[in-house]
């Protein structure tokens, strides 16, 4: 959406990208609850978080692929050349040092490799959020009832 829009930069609106994975595993515990009669033990709660995460994951990194190889191939290409000119801009870093980046930057945003890394990152994402949030959510069955 934010590519679309040409709102790659703008933090509020990157703030989402926070946002919304929260609220689905918050939502996704709560309806796990309702339905198992109000518990849900930790382990529960993380496997749930991880499992909508590889879902979430997995979609996004299919529609990135084919957002950036079909419907606008030019997006890494630009985003490539805004990371230059602020890598430029910085002046922390070597002309060479700058080319090298911008190849392994491009190399690791298009291909089956941002499909194999989007799914990770989405997965370990979601694995941090799934420990905080089931921490939060748990409800576990008395042992003794």
């Amino acid at each position: 959406m934010t590519f679309a829009t040409g709102q790659e930069s703008n933090q509020p609106v990157s703030w989402l990208s926070l946002v919304i994975p929260i609220t689905g595993v918050y939502l996704a515990h709560k309806a796990f609850k309702q339905l198992n009669g109000g518990f849900m033990s930790y382990g529960q709660g993380v496997g749930i978080g991880v499992l909508l995460s590889v879902v979430s994951g997995a979609l996004t990194s299919v529609f990135n692929y084919v957002y950036r190889t079909i419907i606008d191939p030019d997006i890494t290409t630009r985003t490539v050349e805004a990371a230059r000119a602020k890598m430029e801009a910085a002046g922390t870093m070597s002309d060479a040092q700058i080319d090298q980046a911008m190849a392994m930057a491009s190399k690791f945003s298009s291909g089956p490799i941002m499909l194999i890394i989007g799914l990770v990152v989405s997965v370990l994402f979601g694995l941090l959020i799934s420990l905080v949030i089931a921490a939060i959510t748990k409800n576990p069955k008395p042992e003794f009832e």
